[in-house]
């Protein structure tokens, strides 16, 4: 702000507002919004938010218009000696410069701050730089040997792949060999079945000799009863025990023709 701005800013430390309308001005060269200065020197003594300063006189505190109209502009001053007009000039242009120092000096203070900050953030941005570096390399050489890892499982994966396949070449080997074999035996089988088994027939299946064993006759109730019956008239011998009839010598049998 220059002594050619028209436009103040409200004092208070968390406003600076621009003002227009109405202003709260006080002998210390502060000047304030209509909010605050209403807010603030409401109480009695008046304190002033921006120095601290007691404003305990009559005059210390004046609301004031900025844009007084015309009539006021033309009677102000009216009827005043030329000293006490340049009396009260000179310090309303001291107030002026007073703000516009106030203004400088808050500005620098401003960027005093920020440039401190930006310091600080810069140092707290390389530190961070720095780790992210040392991460950064730390994940490169983990990549690096996460790399040779993976190609030693590729080379071992390979490796499996090939005795699969080989497995897999030398399993479909055995399994044409086990059909064929399974398809003979099954031919062979059929034949055995066809063909009249006779005593003493070499099965070629199980390589053993097989013996047809004899038919007996009747099996029925008749038959049974005849054959025990047999058993029963020597004495009741057992099987084991009985044996053939002897023939009566001198007696000849002659086949009739």
């Amino acid at each position: 702000m220059s002594l050619c701005d028209d436009t103040l800013l409200c004092n208070f430390p968390k406003c600076r507002v621009k003002l227009n309308g109405f202003a709260w001005v006080t002998a210390c060269s502060h000047v304030f919004c209509d909010q605050h200065g209403s807010g603030e020197f409401s109480r009695s003594p008046a304190i002033c938010p921006a120095c601290s300063s007691t404003l305990s006189g009559k005059l210390d505190i004046v609301r004031t218009e900025l844009s007084p109209p015309e009539e006021y502009k033309a009677m102000v001053l009216a009827g005043l000696r030329p000293d006490i007009v340049l009396d009260i000039t000179s310090r309303a242009l001291a107030f002026w410069s007073y703000q516009v120092h106030q203004e400088h000096m808050y500005q620098e203070y401003t960027l005093s701050r920020a440039e401190a900050q930006l310091q600080q953030m810069d140092k707290v941005l390389t530190q961070q730089n720095q780790s992210r570096e040392l991460e950064l390399s730390a994940m490169r050489g983990e990549i690096a040997s996460l790399k040779k890892v993976m190609e030693e499982y590729k080379r071992k994966h390979s490796e499996v792949s090939e005795r699969l396949m080989e497995r897999s070449r030398q399993y479909q080997k055995l399994q044409g060999l086990y059909d064929s074999l399974r398809l003979r035996n099954m031919v062979v089988g059929v034949g055995d079945r066809d063909a009249p088994r006779q005593p003493g027939h070499h099965n070629f299946n199980t390589g053993v000799a097989r013996q047809r064993s004899p038919q007996f006759l009747s099996t029925g109730a008749e038959g049974d009863g005849r054959f025990f019956s047999c058993l029963e008239t020597d004495g009741a011998k057992t099987f084991f025990q009985f044996s053939s009839p002897v023939i009566k010598r001198g007696r000849t049998f002659v086949k009739k023709h």
